[in-house]
């Protein structure tokens, strides 16, 4: 062998080793929370910096997750306890025009069938008059009568009677 291949394969095994690396040491990632549920932030300066945007439609501490509105036996009289869910919905739409919701009259199952989709009517008038003296465009605002065919608790006591005589505030494609 001469000395050229010598000096050759010296410095093919040089470059090599210069070229060789050592593996990283491996991380073990930390897990991912697959079961949160997160809304993308928007971004309002730097006051609000780290809160997020939430649609209060969908907020359960928003009031207006309060969607019923309760009647007294055989009434149609909005309770004053009832207003301020009532008021809080008609912001809501004043403030989102694009925004339309059936009011749904309901009644327990005490009467007959027609006298209680009357009822459950005029329950669904009284919230959708109040929504528009607050100022809510009618075409926001569409009054139904589910009379006694859609209770939300079944049963024959006071308690199930009571929670049946309501009015729901449905909003359209939520």
């Amino acid at each position: 062998m001469n000395v050229k291949h010598l000096l050759m394969g010296a410095a093919t095994v040089t470059l090599l080793a210069a070229c060789a690396s050592t593996k990283p040491e491996t991380t073990t990632p930390a897990p991912v929370d697959t079961t949160a549920k997160t809304t993308a932030p928007v971004d309002q300066g730097a006051a609000n910096q780290g809160k997020v945007a939430v649609d209060p439609l969908n907020d359960p501490n928003s009031p207006l997750a309060k969607r019923s509105v309760y009647f007294d036996f055989d009434s149609n009289a909005i309770k004053s306890e009832f207003k301020p869910t009532i008021d809080a919905h008609s912001a809501f739409l004043k403030s989102n025009p694009e925004q339309k919701v059936v009011i749904q009259g309901n009644t327990d199952a005490r009467g007959s069938r027609e006298y209680n989709l009357a009822l459950g009517q005029r329950r669904a008038e009284s919230v959708k008059k109040a929504m528009q003296v607050l100022g809510v465009k009618e075409q926001q605002l569409e009054a139904v009568s589910f009379g006694m065919e859609k209770p939300k608790a079944e049963g024959k006591d006071d308690a199930a009677y009571a929670e049946n005589r309501r009015d729901d505030i449905v909003y359209q494609g939520k």
